[in-house]
């Protein structure tokens, strides 16, 4: 099991600083996934500045949300 996502914060050129229950924080770089799905609606003007927490992870106002598994696993130590 791995911890839940506490606070999120969005950063330039689509990084996020995450917050986890464990007391880490870390970085994660979203450029990889901005071709894939809903994520490609993350580049228009002011939507990838929706993101929030929700119950474990986070997610967007148009309602791509990401594993906390994922942020966790590939996210870089900030």
């Amino acid at each position: 099991m791995y911890p839940a996502v506490v606070d999120v914060k969005p950063l330039a050129n689509y990084q996020l600083r995450l917050s986890f229950s464990n007391g880490e924080v870390k970085r994660f770089d979203m450029n990889p996934y901005l071709q894939m799905g809903l994520f490609r609606e993350l580049t228009i003007k002011g939507m990838f500045e929706t993101v929030k927490v929700s119950f474990d992870t986070i997610c967007w106002s148009n309602e791509a949300d990401i594993d906390p598994e994922t942020l966790y696993q590939e996210g870089i130590p900030d």
